[in-house]
């Protein structure tokens, strides 16, 4: 198998050029669909979380309110942090696992990861290996205007979240290979068979190991 991690910031467009590799037939590890699974109720970290921030933090259909959440968090490093701590170790068992499922196989396997360069600047061994990055990069003031337009965050809640992630520069620094989303859908889609390409190019992976 080939790993590549996919990231980029907020509003980026990560979740369009995934749809795109995955029907060339790449195979999809998304860390935002293991966190809401883990975050379900009756999930492994749902009870935690109630504990900690309170009863205001879930629906009256028992699922958690997500913006409730993150009108905590993104105002509050601490308490993102705490939210970081409870959810990170689960969400980087589930990922290792799934792949680890994929480890003799000739796949291409996606790792759609937001926090990936955040996670490559900590200190000791990476938490997940790769053979390349691939970041999809859009100018701030067009990720916030997509995240106000067709995801209903209010400006000032766009740019928190942004902020509160590494910056454009740093990501760039990080990346192997960069698809440029401050455009069209088009303009993404021209961009995919390079993409693609540069990644069936790099050298197989081994699995992540789980931390000794």
């Amino acid at each position: 198998m080939i790993v590549i991690g996919l990231t980029g910031g907020i509003g980026s467009g990560k979740s369009t050029v995934s749809t795109h590799l995955v029907e060339l037939g790449a195979v999809l590890i998304d860390a935002d669909a293991v966190v809401k699974e883990l975050q379900s109720p009756g999930g492994e970290v749902y009870g935690d979380m109630v504990a900690h921030f309170g009863p205001g933090i879930v629906a009256e259909d028992g699922t958690l309110n997500r913006q409730a959440i993150a009108d905590i968090v993104f105002s509050d490093k601490e308490q993102l942090k705490a939210l970081n701590e409870m959810v990170h170790p689960a969400v980087n068992r589930d990922i290792r696992t799934q792949i680890r499922a994929e480890a003799e196989t000739d796949n291409l396997v996606v790792l759609d990861i937001p926090l990936l360069i955040e996670s490559m600047l900590l200190p000791g061994p990476p938490r997940y290996v790769t053979s390349g990055v691939l970041v999809v990069d859009a100018p701030p003031e067009v990720a916030v205007k997509r995240l106000v337009d067709h995801r209903g965050f209010s400006p000032e809640d766009a740019e928190n979240r942004i902020k509160n992630q590494v910056s454009r520069e740093q990501r760039l620094e990080l990346a192997d290979h960069v698809i440029d989303n401050g455009g069209s859908l088009d303009d993404v889609a021209v961009q995919i068979p390079a993409a693609l390409q540069w990644a069936m190019s790099l050298p197989a992976t081994d699995p992540t190991p789980e931390p000794q």
